[in-house]
């Protein structure tokens, strides 16, 4: 009984300014890569789905969304109902047809090239990929440059996808083409886009 009442519960208690205020920390980012924003508590879905992860998803996600969940979220039955629920999603069992990914476990989650990059003709139907982390502190520090950047931006997020550096260098490669990145820790996200330059920073 409890995962059911789960899927109900848990939305944002006022869904034009709640969603209005997490948009606006997502345009934030996107304009300023590497930066950390921080958001409210806003909404709270089943595990393994996180506030922030569930925040984002009720403000990109609607009924004309299509949405790839890696297993981790996939196997939750609470949390995929709460998805459904909340933002009306169409799930996809294939990464390249989604619109939105939504990665819990980043040791598992599929490579970028996985995802849909868009066409030359039409860069804007590509993947925007939201990754659950820890948060931003993590042990490496990546130094990003590009559009939106002043000289250069450190980042640190506590996890990344295998290989990554390698992996967005293709990604970015491909512009206008290519997928773009939301990180989600506790309480705070940054993002990726495709235009930004990531480089390891030197000891």
């Amino acid at each position: 009984m409890r995962a059911v009442t789960q899927v109900y519960e848990g939305g944002f208690s006022d869904a034009v300014f709640n969603s209005q205020e997490v948009f606006r920390a997502l345009m934030e980012a996107m304009a300023s890569p590497g930066r950390v924003v921080e958001i409210g508590k806003l909404a709270a879905a089943p595990s393994p789905i996180s506030s922030v992860a569930a925040s984002v998803a009720a403000t990109l996600f609607d009924h004309d969304a299509t949405v790839w969940c890696d297993k981790s979220i996939a196997g939750s039955v609470a949390a995929i109902g709460w998805l459904k629920f909340h933002t009306g999603l169409e799930l996809t069992s294939n990464p390249s047809d989604a619109q939105f990914a939504l990665i819990g476990d980043l040791e598992t989650m599929p490579s970028l090239e996985s995802f849909a990059k868009g066409t030359s003709e039409y860069p804007d139907r590509s993947t925007t990929i939201i990754l659950q982390i820890d948060g931003f502190n993590g042990p490496e520090e990546l130094t990003l440059s590009g559009p939106g950047i002043k000289d250069t931006q450190g980042f640190a997020p506590s996890q990344l996808p295998k290989m990554f550096v390698d992996q967005w260098a293709a990604n970015r490669g491909a512009f206008p083409r290519g997928i773009d990145l939301i990180f989600v820790g506790k309480g705070a996200l940054a993002a990726l886009p495709r235009t930004t330059r990531i480089s390891k920073k030197e000891a």
